[in-house]
Parts: C-alpha cells; structure tokens; sequence
C-alpha cells in the first residue's frame, strides 16, 4: 500500500495546487476555462491516440477487459436506475447527477496513477481500457439525460450531435484504428503526440481542483452516499471478482480497478449545466468523491494490488 499512497501524492498535489490558485485568483476563471477546454479538445485527446495507437493489443487480453468494462457498467447503470425507481423523493433533475457520479471516471486522476504505479506499461492498458469506458459512459449518461434531464427536443439533438463530435471518443477510435490496422504511430507523429499528451496530465489534474466546490457539499448528502457507494464499492467489487473469474493477471486487474475507484469526472459538471442536470448536487459529488478517492483506492490497492 506504501507504493500506492507514494504513487498518489504527486496526484493530490497538483490537485491542492489548482484549488490553491482558483481560491487566490492567481488564474482567472475565464482561465481556467481555456485551460479545460485546451486539455479536454487537443492534449488527452492527443494522449489517447499516442497510447491506443501504438499498442499491439493482440498481445493484450483485449476482450477480455471489454467485457468486465461492458458488464461492470451495464450492472451499474441498471442498479442506479433500480435505486431512482425506489426513492420517490429524488428528482429526474437529481438522478442524472448522481448517474454521472455512479458511472464517470476520472481519466487523468486514473491514467496518472496507472502511470505511476505501473510505469508505461500500465498506462498503455490504461489507454485500452479508456477507450471502452469513454465511449460506453457517453452513451450511458446521454440515454439519462434525453429521457430524465430537463431538455427540449433541440437540446436534446444538439447533445446527441456534440457525442459524433466528443474529442475523447474521436481519440479513441482514431487511436483503435491505427492499432487495429496495424499502422501504429508513425514516425515523428509518435513524438509530437507523446508531448502534447505529457502535458495532458498534470494541467488536466490542476483543472480537477479548480473545479472542485466544497461549499456546495451541504445539503446534498443522499446523492453523494447513492454515487459514492456505486462508485467506491459496487463497481470495484464487480471488477475485481470478473477479473478473478476470467483469470486475469494482477497488471491489467490492477489497472481496471484503477479505472472504476476513480472519482467521477469534473467535466460532469459542465454536462450537468449544459444540458439541465443538477448542479449543486454534481458539483457536491465531483468534490467530496475527489476527496473520497485518496482514502478509498489505497485500501483497494492494499487488499487486491499488493
């Protein structure tokens, strides 16, 4: 567990250093805005085309991660959706965040700790596992959104147009072409790629904590346990009694588990405001599951990963 706790300092730091400076206006908030959307439109997708590129995945147990991604997500989402059914008292409004909050993951929080803890080998399956994730949870949360989120007709379009157009689900499959067809990363596109998508991870986590909003926490406490419980116990209970059954190895467990421990993504906030979710309760659940994360994933790791 030492390793692990070693391998996630560096993590919270930039995370504590991006809260600092949003808290001290060191950088605007029209800043940090240009920031995300400079990190989420060119450096991680960048990072996941240099990654899923340039994996030989026929060596890899490939079918084997997708189906404990889809059946992992597919029990979550069904389980949520079961719990909605059940808690009369919880609005559409509200259910859509604590969806999101169930289903995303942090991809930067978990790609900087595969990377970490398992140096470059983790994070090529990192990649791998991403590039089911990304696409599933996608289509996942935009299903919640069109049938219990506040949209019009319009709206509703607009947001299922903008999925085609998801730079992280372009990423993936420009990634898993150039793996499947066997042209990998050629030449100096590879370092090109490699650069931009180093840069993704420490400004990505730095935008994390100037995301975060602890003031908002108050007076959401259902949606954070209902979320929280999905997102810390349920889906790593899942992954790891899948990868027992399926025999995989402690390497790519490892980093699936990594994947589903992760907190829940802070651009589920933008999606919440964007498309009529709740987002005090998404912006409450982003902050208090980051927090959650540094206490949670080091006992996983101790139990499963040592």
């Amino acid at each position: 567990m030492n390793h692990f706790i070693i391998a996630l300092v560096p993590v919270l730091v930039l995370i504590c250093i991006g809260y600092g400076l949003k808290r001290i206006d060191f950088i605007t908030k029209d800043v940090w805005a240009g920031i995300e959307k400079l990190t989420y439109y060119v450096m991680f997708p960048a990072l996941l085309i240099g990654n899923i590129g340039k994996q030989n995945i026929h060596g890899t147990p490939w079918q084997e991660m997708f189906l404990v991604v889809l059946v992992v997500l597919l029990i979550a989402a069904g389980t949520l959706l079961l719990l909605f059914k059940l808690q009369s008292d919880m609005s559409g409004k509200t259910f859509t965040s604590v969806f999101q909050g169930g289903i995303r993951f942090n991809s930067y929080i978990a790609f900087a700790i595969s990377l970490a803890f398992y140096g470059k080998e983790g994070l090529g399956l990192a990649a791998i596992s991403a590039g089911f994730m990304i696409v599933m949870v996608n289509f996942l949360c935009v299903g919640v959104f069109v049938i219990f989120g506040n949209q019009t007709a319009s709206s509703t379009k607009a947001f299922v147009k903008q999925i085609f157009l998801n730079p992280l689900i372009i990423g993936c499959l420009v990634g898993w072409f150039l793996s499947l067809s066997g042209i990998g990363v050629p030449g100096v596109s590879a370092d090109i790629l490699e650069i931009i998508g180093r840069a993704a991870l420490p400004i990505g986590l730095m935008a994390v904590g100037a995301a975060l909003k602890p003031r908002l926490i108050k007076g959401h406490t259902k949606a954070i346990v209902s979320a929280s419980t999905m997102q810390f116990i349920l889906k790593p209970g899942l992954v790891v009694l899948l990868c027992s059954a399926l025999g995989l190895s402690t390497l790519v467990t490892g980093v699936l588990l990594i994947a589903f421990i992760s907190p829940t993504a802070s651009s589920a906030y933008i999606l919440a405001r964007q498309l009529g979710g709740d987002v005090e309760a998404m912006a409450s659940i982003i902050t208090l599951q980051t927090v959650m994360a540094f206490l949670v994933m080091p006992l996983w790791a101790f139990w499963f990963l040592v």
